[in-house]
């Protein structure tokens, strides 16, 4: 059985990583715990996050916390997230703070803040290309629209997108 390692500010992701697998280990679920699985099941827990929030105003969304009853669901399924999306890195080798940091820092890259121009000092270390042409766009574009598109047209209207307008921030 795994010790409850825990650093400064309490358990360390380490830790909570190694307890997650010697508690399916001392259950034998681990001919369970295939990637496929994990996804499915993070998937699910994700689903059930999201379920609290389904019907709620984003007032009502906002104030979730406050209520006793529904914050402890929040955290229930915040931790349901978190054990299968730790237990999914376990299964196929990913270390999820690097995978993240690398990601932040592809993000930082491709979208730059509005305004971090040049000659401002904001904006150092864009990727080679980034933030050329600038007075050349016409009337209404604004950086990462795509040409020909409306100003002010939501993601959902531009040809090829999925419906809902959801992308994937490492396309």
């Amino acid at each position: 059985m795994s010790e409850r390692v825990t650093g400064p500010a309490g358990p360390t992701l380490e830790s909570l990583r190694q307890r997650l697998t010697d508690f399916a280990a001392a259950r034998g679920w681990e001919p369970f715990h295939t990637p496929k699985n994990l996804a499915a099941a993070l998937s699910v827990e994700a689903g059930e996050l999201l379920e609290i929030f389904q019907w709620l105003t984003p007032e009502q969304a906002a104030s979730v916390m406050s209520e006793p009853d529904d914050a402890h669901r929040v955290r229930d399924e915040v931790a349901d997230v978190l054990a299968y999306l730790l237990q999914f890195c376990t299964a196929v080798g990913v270390d999820p703070l690097t995978a993240l940091a690398a990601k932040i820092e592809r993000n930082e890259l491709r979208f730059p803040v509005p305004g971090a121009g040049r000659g401002t000092g904001a904006g150092e270390g864009l990727a080679e290309g980034a933030g050329e042409n600038e007075g050349e766009r016409t009337a209404g574009e604004r950086p990462g629209e795509q040409p020909g598109e409306q100003p002010g047209q939501r993601p959902e209207e531009r040809a090829g997108e999925r419906p809902g307008g959801k992308r994937d921030m490492g396309e």
